[in-house]
């Protein structure tokens, strides 16, 4: 019992060296990227323009059942015109970000894993290396560098279309009955540009996490096409597990 508890101690430490090495290398070819800027973009048009659709949606429900809820447990004491505060600061310090990065990382970072382990497994990073290609500025830097300037745009997008719908949802259900001018100057009161900020560094910070275990998930796949499925799974499990671990601290330090 003990020596497999070891083992697997000894395996998360290791996993995490490796991963902060792979950070270390990644954004010491930062300064490559006017040489990728092609690569960089192709990677921002497939984590921002590609995710837009799936994520207005997401956002619009998240914010109009937030509003629904919300409002009628605050009609019960009279209070519901201060729900434009409620839902403008949930989906801008929390819910924009969180469910935005989650989504991103089912979608983009799944794929990161499956490209580059992919890669690895018919041996064209070997071919790469060969060409005296390096694999981490060729594929990591291009995807985490798209991958912190497009997640807090859609982040942005995101909190726009949440509250949105919660002004539409406020307005047009009966029990609430707060009318969107209400709620937006309440919402507008309670906004201000520091919980923007916060809500735009979470992003950036989760941003980061998807494409940094995307790109180490993938370099390390091995097993064939099995291999491949399990990388996937991988990349999502750590990632979801990553963000809401980084969501708890950085909220606490931004407190």
């Amino acid at each position: 019992m003990f020596e497999a508890i070891g083992k697997k101690i000894l395996g998360t430490a290791q996993t995490a060296g490796e991963m902060l090495f792979l950070l270390a290398e990644t954004l010491y070819y930062f300064k490559e990227a006017p040489r990728n800027l092609p690569a960089i973009f192709r990677q921002m048009h497939e984590i921002g323009v590609g995710t837009l659709p799936i994520a207005s949606l997401m956002a619009l429900f998240v914010g109009m059942v937030l509003a629904l809820q919300t409002g009628a447990e605050l009609a019960l004491y009279g209070s519901q015109e201060v729900i434009g505060a409620i839902v403008g600061l949930s989906m801008v310090k929390e819910l924009g970000p969180v469910m935005t990065s989650l989504l991103v990382a089912g979608r983009i970072g799944s794929a990161m894993a499956a490209e580059v382990g992919a890669m690895e497994i018919y041996e064209e990073i070997d071919a790469l290396k060969t060409l005296e290609i390096n694999p981490v500025r060729y594929l990591a830097m291009p995807r985490l560098l798209a991958a912190l300037f497009a997640v807090p745009a859609l982040v942005v997008f995101a909190m726009i279309v949440g509250i949105a719908g919660g002004g539409l949802v406020a307005e047009v259900n009966p029990v609430i009955n707060v009318p969107f001018s209400v709620y937006y100057d309440n919402m507008v009161r309670a906004i201000g540009y520091q919980e923007i900020f916060k809500g735009l560094c979470k992003a950036t910070i989760f941003g980061g996490i998807i494409a940094h275990v995307g790109c180490y998930v993938g370099f390390k796949t091995s097993g064939g096409a099995r291999g491949i499925g399990q990388s996937t799974t991988r990349a999502v499990v750590v990632s979801f597990l990553l963000i809401f671990v980084a969501n708890y601290f950085l909220t606490r330090l931004m407190m």
